[in-house]
């Protein structure tokens, strides 16, 4: 299909390009930006006057659920919620039941994935034989049955030997590791970050003591073995502050954080609201701050969605018995561009955070609309207001912290590989 996406500002942060300007696809790849190319006779046009035009989103992690969690939500229903939110390719964590610690399970993920609608799916591997922490996965299959890096999810290694050998091994064949920073024993039993908050609300905490001491062990013995490593989900001042000092002394490091954490601080767990149970937990408004200057800055590398659907039973509980995780992918982008308008970032570096720059520590294609690259695209409205409900989610798990609040950016178009995925309803 012959595609022209007429009068949109084109916003592309690796061509570091933002004017108003036409865009043209065929056969699944850009083959114009600015001008027509010989012999194109579009099949349908787009005028998107008055909308961003800018590269399909990339997401560090979106939880699919598949296998062993569908009565949570489906690998359908994720996708295409996925794709009703601008997002083009995405990275999903091994903490599915069984584990993706074997090839069979990861090829199988990728051909369900690969037969329905919406993004591109890259599954990161699990790191320990069934993320028991113990055993190696034999992450030279993996890699060859399509995992992208190798991660514990939220579980923790057993100890640091074993992380120092998954370093060793991930070091000598190049892979990367994504690892989110939390000493499992000082984090024992917490659900809300240790501060005046949950002693107020008798809630056991997670003192940010539990990403800082777990980071340094990663940080060091990254140093020490050479080993890529990308720090997932930063939650605390102190923690940003050792990464930057990290990346200023050389190291191979790059991090991201959850966009519910750019917003939301602990402060907020006074309704006792059980979608505000989250991991990392929401910290201090200390804390939040740190985190949306070093987005600014550039400390922090990229936004996710850190998309967890769970189902209604296991929110609808008590604050301590519920279960963590909250809906996202259909918010990464409404929520990058509230943290730009109060901080004053341009679009172009807003949307950075979330297309090019986890499309290059993910190490795939697209982020970028250059001419002759794959024609993934999202078109948007960043002005069109709307309100976060079940019903104007499409994600099966419709758990989130922003319920009933309104949002504004909406996304009208989303193309993956020049196929129109996603047409918002006009």
């Amino acid at each position: 299909m012959k595609i022209h996406i007429k009068n949109g500002r084109v916003i592309d942060p690796m061509n570091a390009r933002d004017e108003v300007a036409d865009v043209f696809v065929a056969a699944g790849k850009i083959v114009g930006n600015g001008h027509v190319p010989a012999d194109f006779h579009a099949n349908r046009t787009l005028d998107a006057t008055g909308l961003v035009v800018c590269p399909g989103l990339v997401d560090l992690s979106v939880r699919l659920r598949e296998p062993g969690f569908e009565y949570r939500a489906t690998l359908e229903s994720e996708m295409l919620a996925a794709a009703a939110g601008g997002i083009t390719s995405l990275a999903c964590p091994p903490d599915t039941d069984p584990p993706l610690d074997e090839p069979g399970l990861v090829e199988m993920l990728k051909f369900r994935a690969k037969n329905l609608p919406g993004p591109r799916v890259y599954p990161i591997g699990a790191m320990t034989q069934k993320l028991e922490g113990k055993m190696l996965t034999e992450m030279a299959e993996l890699t060859e049955a399509g995992c992208r890096a190798f991660t514990q999810a939220d579980a923790q290694p057993t100890s640091s030997l074993v992380l120092l050998r998954a370093m060793e091994y991930a070091s000598t064949f190049g892979f990367s590791l994504w690892l989110r920073p939390q000493d499992a024993s000082l984090a024992h039993g917490g659900i809300a970050h240790d501060g005046a908050v949950a002693s107020r609300l008798g809630l056991p905490g997670i003192p940010a003591l539990a990403e800082t001491v777990a980071l340094a062990t990663i940080l060091q013995l990254a140093r020490e073995t050479g080993a890529r490593v990308h720090v997932a989900r930063l939650s605390t001042y102190e923690g940003i502050a050792m990464v930057r000092t990290a990346k200023a002394q050389g190291l191979a490091i790059t991090c991201d954080v959850a966009a519910t954490h750019v917003h939301l601080s602990e402060n907020d767990l006074i309704s006792f609201d059980s979608h505000l149970h989250l991991v990392p937990p929401l910290r201090s408004l200390r804390d939040r701050d740190a985190i949306r200057e070093a987005l600014r800055d550039g400390s922090i590398d990229a936004l996710c969605s850190d998309h967890t659907p769970v189902d209604d039973d296991v929110k609808q509980v008590p604050f301590g018995e519920s279960a963590p995780g909250a809906s996202g992918v259909e918010l990464l982008l409404p929520l990058t561009l509230k943290w730009a308008r109060e901080m004053g970032v341009p679009l172009l570096r807003a949307i950075d955070l979330i297309s090019w720059k986890p499309a290059q520590i993910l190490g795939v294609p697209g982020g970028n609309l250059s001419v002759g690259s794959c024609a993934d695209i999202c078109i948007f409205d960043e002005n069109a207001e709307w309100v976060v409900t079940p019903k104007t989610l499409a994600s099966q798990g419709n758990n989130t912290p922003f319920r009933n609040l309104p949002m504004q950016g909406r996304v009208c178009y989303t193309l993956i590989d020049g196929h129109i995925d996603f047409e918002a309803p006009h």
